[in-house]
């Protein structure tokens, strides 16, 4: 039996989602983060000794990543499915976009989310003008433009097919839903950018994703205020 350890509001969700679209069965085991700081619980570590989720166990296989979970399931279960013919033009769109998804999309959005949290974070009262000054006039000088510039080039590169690959939905657009739901909760991806939101309504309506979230629980990227 595959075994997910399925972390809240996480990149797990990504697998359970993968799980659904291939019709197999799974279990899950499930942790939460600390309120407090947002981390996955040191249980974690017992899986995998990074501790971060998510982790898939299948047989005597123990995987983390998103990407190279997801790839394993296509090359042991998938026959074919949500992967492009090889040497084909979609075939290396999808590569691309199989690695840009945490390469390249994610950093600005974690770099977000650590600087909005920032903004609230427990700091002496007498600091903290200080530290909000730095982490506003961080998100304005870099990030918020670093997001800007990744959402408008992805805007475009969706608008042209519809799917990250090409015409047909793959594993690579399952890789690039964390980035962009992330956006959508951390850097105003909104209806201004049809095709994203065009897209993200897409995945939502797909009864494999819908039924991960049930199966998965809440999934929430919005960033959460230090404490």
């Amino acid at each position: 039996m595959i075994v997910v350890h399925h972390l809240n509001n996480s990149r797990s969700q990504r697998v359970l989602w993968m799980l659904e679209e291939l019709g197999l069965a799974y279990e899950i085991v499930r942790y939460q983060r600390d309120p407090k700081t947002m981390l996955a619980p040191k249980s974690l570590r017992d899986v995998h000794p990074l501790g971060k989720s998510p982790v898939l166990v299948d047989g005597d296989h123990v995987l983390a990543e998103s990407a190279a979970i997801l790839e394993y399931l296509l090359e042991r279960y998938g026959n074919g499915r949500f992967v492009p013919r090889a040497g084909t033009p979609e075939a290396l769109r999808y590569r691309y976009f199989m690695h840009y998804a945490e390469g390249s999309a994610m950093p600005p959005l974690l770099l977000k989310l650590v600087f909005v949290r920032m903004e609230s974070a427990p700091v002496p009262f007498f600091a903290r003008p200080i530290a909000r000054m730095l982490a506003r006039g961080a998100q304005k000088a870099f990030v918020d433009p670093q997001l800007k510039l990744h959402l408008d080039y992805l805007e475009g590169e969706i608008g042209k097919t519809g799917w990250f690959a090409g015409t047909e939905f793959t594993a690579a657009d399952v890789q690039m839903s964390f980035p962009l739901e992330a956006a959508a909760s951390r850097a105003a991806l909104d209806a201004s950018r049809p095709a994203l939101h065009a897209f993200l309504e897409r995945i939502h309506a797909r009864p494999a994703y819908r039924a991960a979230l049930e199966r998965g629980g809440n999934y929430d990227l919005a960033p959460k205020p230090s404490r």
